[in-house]
């Protein structure tokens, strides 16, 4: 078995962080064997409208309270640090410690649905596997996204999952888990961040 340590990174808004991304990451370290997995949380989605964004500060400390909840899932500010602000180039930048750690990004089917708007998206999967968890009212529709049907060659199995942070470029999972209910927009809606 090799020294290298499987991480599991899970970025996005975290606007708030919630028991969902817990779950996802307690998911991604059992189904995947991963060794620990890393949130995160950009200083702003080029995506998302900064109003109704919470704080950086705010939003970290937020997550890294849910994340105490198990002792493998940590915060981390890379994103602010490395000066990156999509997705493609902070993977791009981490992925030079690549003799040190195997890298797997993780994401909701709702991601998967609508990545092909990032920019340089499919450079992603050309520099990390990629795990995609069901999501309620997501998962059918992101089967059939316009990314699955890109690389649909190169997902990989449900069984296989624990082999991917291993794989040979490009390479993917669809996993399917109990989804959870929890939403960051559920959440703000219901005035509880």
């Amino acid at each position: 078995m090799s020294s290298l340590r499987r991480v599991g990174l899970l970025g996005g808004s975290f606007n708030p962080a919630h028991e969902g991304h817990l779950y996802i990451s307690e998911a991604a370290l059992k189904m995947l064997g991963l060794d620990e997995v890393w949130w995160l949380v950009s200083p702003q989605n080029p995506l998302k409208p900064a109003e109704g964004m919470a704080d950086y500060e705010r939003r970290l400390a937020a997550a890294e309270k849910i994340a105490a909840g198990n002792r493998r899932v940590h915060v981390s500010d890379a994103e602010s640090r490395l000066g990156t602000r999509y997705t493609a180039d902070t993977l791009a930048r981490l992925s030079d410690m690549q003799g040190e750690y195997r890298f797997v990004w993780l994401m909701g089917a709702d991601n998967l649905l609508q990545i092909h708007r990032w920019r340089d998206w499919s450079r992603i999967f050309r520099i990390v596997p990629v795990a995609v968890f069901g999501r309620p009212g997501y998962s059918l529709r992101a089967t059939s996204s316009v990314a699955a049907r890109r690389f649909a060659r190169d997902r990989w199995p449900q069984a296989a999952a624990k082999r991917l942070a291993d794989a040979d470029l490009p390479a993917w999972v669809f996993l399917k888990i109990r989804e959870h209910p929890l939403s960051a927009t559920r959440i703000r809606a219901e005035g509880g961040f």
